[in-house]
């Protein structure tokens, strides 16, 4: 019998993870490399897109994980700590994170390969291209009508130490007038240190 059958014996035919029942095939959590049923489960294509950063990661998706995380499939439990951590920006995650207990090697494994941040692995690039980091001070190309705040940030307004949104590039988060806004990489370009 193949793994992709037992696992779909195992899970009735549904994402391990959320429960969808199209789109499935095996993924073998890292670092591990042998498909097997301790090593591998059956998840959905959106599922592993978002896992392996391909596509923004829904957080709405991921409430799914409060039931999942309760599987007794130690490679599932990896799979729900290091979603979680990663949504740990979330109170619902966090809540999730603090509830999950692992086994001391399950715990180890997850720790193992934990999924890198979106913000390591998604790029941000200022108008010009010029790669931004967090950290980095930055300059407004143009005129922005700040919503809700009842201001304009204006052009050429310095804005220091800036923050990458983890799962969108085309987005910063800044200082401006003591607002703590998100700005649109496209206006902006990379101060000079």
């Amino acid at each position: 019998m193949s793994i992709e059958t037992e696992l779909r014996t195992r899970s009735g035919a549904t994402c391990e993870l959320c429960k969808t029942t199209y789109n499935l095939s095996v993924y073998t959590v890292h670092p591990k490399k042998e498909e097997s049923l301790d090593n591998s489960t059956l998840l959905c294509q959106n599922c592993q897109d978002q896992i392996e950063s391909s596509i923004p990661i829904d957080k709405h998706h991921w409430h799914c994980l409060s039931e999942s995380m309760w599987s007794p499939i130690p490679c599932i439990q990896v799979l729900s700590w290091r979603l979680l951590n990663r949504l740990s920006g979330e109170s619902w995650a966090q809540n999730a994170l603090d509830s999950l207990y692992l086994e001391d090697d399950v715990l180890a494994w997850a720790k193992n390969r934990r999924i890198q941040s979106i913000e390591e692995e998604i790029k941000h690039f200022d108008v010009n291209g010029v790669l931004l980091n967090k950290g980095d001070n930055i300059t407004l190309i143009k005129d922005l009508k700040v919503k809700g705040a009842g201001f304009v940030a204006k052009q050429g307004t310095l804005v220091r130490n800036i923050s990458l949104v983890p799962d969108h590039p085309e987005h910063i988060e800044g200082v401006v007038n003591g607002q703590r806004l998100v700005l649109l990489c496209q206006y902006i370009k990379k101060a000079n240190p």
